[in-house]
């Protein structure tokens, strides 16, 4: 059964993930398998890998900055603070950031992500 706890901020944890962006792990514990909460930083002109995850759904919840999202076959997006994109399991997934400014997001994955459900599949 789970515990309530709090975990406090680590900012200086940030670390950068070959996918092509900072990350910052909010939340990501066996205590709370469920969920995993992840602050994400793509720098202007920079575009993540081609990727998807397995088992996984993931959300991107914009906080800063403009970018363009690729989903599964939907057209490129521009996105900006306050949009969410939902991403089922399985389904290819990048974003750009197409601004002057840093592109921060919230990555909100169910169950929690694990190294082992990530999958490169850049070409």
């Amino acid at each position: 059964m789970m515990q309530p706890f709090i975990k406090a901020a680590q900012p200086d944890n940030e670390y950068y993930f070959d996918e092509g962006c900072y990350i910052i792990e909010y939340s990501n514990s066996d205590a709370d398998p469920d969920v995993s909460i992840a602050r994400a930083l793509v720098k202007p002109g920079q575009t993540t890998r081609w990727h998807h995850l397995t088992e996984t759904t993931e959300r991107y919840v914009i906080t800063e900055g403009r970018g363009v999202v690729e989903v599964g076959d939907l057209e490129p997006t521009e996105v900006g603070p306050g949009d969410t994109v939902i991403i089922p399991p399985g389904c290819r997934q990048r974003i750009t950031n197409n601004g002057s400014t840093d592109l921060v997001f919230l990555a909100i994955c169910s169950p929690r992500f694990l190294p082992s459900c990530y999958e490169d599949i850049d070409s």
